[in-house]
This record gives C-alpha cells, sequence and structure tokens, in this order.
C-alpha cells in the first residue's frame, strides 16, 4: 500500500512540476496616475519659464481639468517563468546563475522524481539498493529548489524596483506557476518521506 502510495506521489509530482516550470510565477505591473503624470508635465514646463508662465499653465491645467483626470496608464508590465528566467539570466551573459537555476530548479528535481519512481518498480536487489543511495544524495538538495524560487521573485522584483520613478506604482501579484511549484514541492516531499531508502552504510 505503501508502494502505491509513492508510486501515486511521485506521479502527481512529475505532473505538477512541468506547469510549475513552464507557467509565469511572478507578474509585476507598473502604473501611472493620470492627474499626477499630467503635473508632473506641467512641473516640467514651468521649470523652464518664470513664475508668471508657471501661473499661466497652472490656470489652463484647472480649466481643462487635467488636475481631475482618474484612471491609470500601464507603464510596466512583467511576466515571468522559471525557465523563461533561465533563458533571460543567459541571454543577459548570466551563464552561471543560469546554469544554477536550471540545474536545481528543473534538472535535479526532475531526476530525482525519475529516479525514486524506478526505485519503487524495482525488485528488491543490489542495484535498487545502490540507487537508494543516490535518491539519498539528491535528497540532501531537496530545499534548494524553494531557494531558488525565492531568488528569482527576488531578482524579477528587484529589476522592477530598478525600473520605478516616483510616479510609477508598481504592483506584484503570483502566478499560477507559483503554486503549481509548491504543490509540487509538498508532494515531493510526501513521496521522500514514503519511499524507504537503504541508510547510507557508517564506516568504521
Amino acid at each position: 500500500m505503501r508502494n502505491w502510495l509513492s508510486v501515486l506521489s511521485i506521479i502527481i509530482a512529475i505532473g505538477l512540476l512541468l506547469p510549475g516550470i513552464t507557467k509565469p510565477i511572478l507578474t509585476i505591473e507598473g502604473s501611472i496616475d493620470k492627474s499626477k503624470l499630467a503635473q508632473a508635465g506641467i512641473e516640467m514646463l514651468a521649470e523652464e519659464g518664470d513664475g508668471r508662465t508657471r501661473s499661466m499653465l497652472m490656470m489652463f491645467s484647472n480649466m481643462l481639468g487635467l488636475d481631475k483626470l482618474e484612471g491609470e496608464i500601464s507603464a510596466y508590465n512583467k511576466t515571468q517563468s522559471i525557465l523563461g528566467t533561465v533563458k533571460e539570466l543567459a541571454n543577459n551573459n548570466n551563464l552561471f546563475v543560469a546554469a544554477l537555476v536550471g540545474l536545481f530548479s528543473i534538472v535535479i528535481p526532475s531526476l530525482k522524481l525519475l529516479l525514486q519512481l524506478l526505485y519503487c518498480c524495482l525488485p528488491l536487489n543490489g542495484f535498487k539498493q545502490k540507487l537508494g543511495l543516490v535518491i539519498c544524495a539528491l535528497s540532501k538538495w531537496s530545499m534548494v529548489d524553494v531557494f531558488v524560487i525565492a531568488l528569482i521573485v527576488t531578482y524579477l522584483a528587484g529589476n522592477a524596483h530598478g525600473k520605478s520613478g516616483e510616479l510609477l506604482v508598481m504592483n506584484a501579484q503570483f502566478g499560477e506557476g507559483f503554486w503549481y511549484f509548491s504543490a509540487y514541492c509538498i508532494f515531493a516531499i510526501i513521496a521522500s518521506n514514503l519511499i524507504k531508502t537503504p541508510d547510507k552504510p557508517q564506516s568504521t
């Protein structure tokens, strides 16, 4: 019974990992209030003139109702997935970081799940015991994928903050990829706890 639960957990985790790395994990939007934008434009024009020019501009602004404009203008929009972040890092010549993110968020999780699935399907023999030791070694990196998600979110938020100004209001929302990847982490942990792998022999 426990073996079938392990297999089921692994299959679910694999099914969640694919959308978890391909679908957007974070969407960052930046908007500018129309009335503040109009006011900023008037302020810029007024700086080039004298006090009289400023007064005239303010008067025309009030007459035209520019100070009472409602609504916002979308000025920045960034949606990114884990796979997209790896590609963007590589395109920006951050090859080492791209390789680390790809390794710990895509390669190792996929390899670990496939090896666990193979382990559950094999009869008890010497190869299965060696495979169990390999899985134990990979399990030591089980929390790195969570750290990678935090790193990607920080990277995207940092880029957005660098583009923000006094008028730009930023708003961030987690995408469906974030929830898929979070669910993958939960089922991967469940699968690891259900699978009994041999302990590494201690050296005397």
